[in-house]
């Protein structure tokens, strides 16, 4: 038979005659060829190089048979094959050296997708506000995929009933419920020791519970209220696991911001004073935007301070106008969201830019990025001509340091 006739297929995918795809335990992708008794990296059909991910997916083991051949055990499914189960997942690459950086999701993906073939076995995570939206389908996706996930909720009956729906499919997925209050630094100060008490490893902090458009009210510490739950808790809680981070390093955080941080006036979030408003100069939306400015402030400099031992902080935008809990506490606001629902991104796709990037940079070396609808932005340059570099911490330094004091001392005198 003629060499060239061993080529003639219709798909750049299907394989000709007598070839068979294979891949390395790093993950390259090989092709063997029985007839012509040789192997290559590239596809014999379309001339290029594949990568797979070098743990096999969630579920699926290696073994060696009695012959010296490896196969692999589906132990979900109950099954076995000596097809690796990797080259479901395989990806093109530019050469042997450099990766592609083509796009791989987009608006329309969600998270199974996002999370196809990864195997989060060992991993531990916390997630605030995992009881419902962003929160949940989090969660949900993390944990089915073989991660310890922790739904840290402020409501425990929700936070039950969310944990219940998530082992519904996987009775095997391990997810545990505590109890916290971002409005109360007592609570959030028990919440990180009965955590520590548990001995567990900390490889992704995910800081996604947030509230919108509640009126003006100080909490028990004395801090306004939308204040305190969108960003001073969470900063609160990170300050006291920072070590476990660091411990169990490499390890992510991720911080829920929005766009709407744009809308904060460069001069706003300087003075504590603005960030803790009397009820006078009290605005719902503008409080909002303010609280996600320092978001993605404390997360740039968080991942600065951090990133030399191993931990890397991101933040991102999930998508504009979900329609999730989060306007529930005004009805104009939830009539508008509602209104927009059927242009906007389902839940489940919204989820997949979150947990695309709390995932992909498990993987990375270096990250601290801003993601807002699957674009990526340096820490270093993101910030809009309105929020110069300056800004971005040594301007805030006076608050932020002034929010270290008094959260402490407070906690300490509690």
């Amino acid at each position: 038979m003629p060499v060239d006739d061993l080529y003639d297929t219709d798909s750049d995918d299907e394989l000709p005659h007598g070839w068979e795809e294979r891949a390395t335990e790093d993950g390259w992708v090989y092709y063997a060829s029985h007839l012509l008794k040789k192997t290559q990296w590239e596809n014999p059909k379309s001339g290029k190089r594949k990568r797979v991910a070098s743990e096999l997916p969630y579920g699926w083991q290696r073994k060696v048979d009695e012959q010296n051949r490896i196969f692999y055990v589906d132990h979900l499914n109950h099954r076995t094959t000596y097809t690796d189960p990797r080259l479901a997942f395989a990806y093109d690459v530019e050469d042997k050296d450099r990766y592609s950086f083509r796009q791989r999701f987009d608006s329309s993906s969600t998270t199974d997708q996002v999370l196809e073939g990864r195997d989060l076995s060992g991993k531990v995570a916390i997630i605030t506000g995992a009881n419902s939206g962003i929160g949940y389908e989090t969660a949900r996706s993390l944990a089915h995929h073989g991660a310890q996930v922790i739904l840290a909720c402020r409501n425990i009956e929700k936070g039950n009933a969310a944990a219940r729906d998530i082992r519904k499919n996987r009775e095997d997925t391990k997810v545990r419920v505590m109890e916290i209050d971002l409005c109360s630094l007592q609570s959030v100060k028990r919440f990180a020791l009965e955590f520590k008490t548990t001995g567990l490893p900390l490889h992704y902090l995910i800081l996604n519970a947030g509230v919108f458009a509640l009126p003006w009210q100080l909490t028990v510490d004395g801090i306004e209220r939308t204040f305190a739950a969108n960003h001073i808790g969470h900063f609160y809680l990170t300050k006291l696991l920072a070590q476990c981070l660091i411990e169990s390093a490499p390890a992510r955080v991720v911080v829920v911001s929005s766009e709407s941080h744009r809308f904060v006036n460069k001069d706003d979030c300087i003075n504590l004073n603005d960030l803790s408003p009397p009820q006078h100069q009290f605005w719902a939306s503008t409080q909002y935007n303010r609280t996600k400015l320092c978001n993605i402030l404390f997360s740039n400099e968080l991942h600065r301070k951090l990133r030399s031992k191993g931990v890397a902080c991101n933040s991102l935008h999930p998508g504009n106008m979900m329609f999730t809990s989060l306007p529930k506490s005004w009805w104009f606001y939830y009539l508008v969201f509602f209104m927009v629902r059927p242009f906007t991104k389902t839940m489940a796709s919204s989820l997949s830019d979150t947990e695309c990037w709390s995932l992909c940079i498990a993987m990375a070396t270096d990250c601290g990025w801003h993601r807002a609808n699957f674009c990526c932005k340096s820490y270093r340059t993101f910030l809009s001509h309105k929020t110069p570099r300056s800004m971005s911490y040594r301007k805030c330094s006076c608050s932020s340091c002034c929010c270290v004091i008094r959260i402490t001392s407070l906690c300490e005198q509690g």
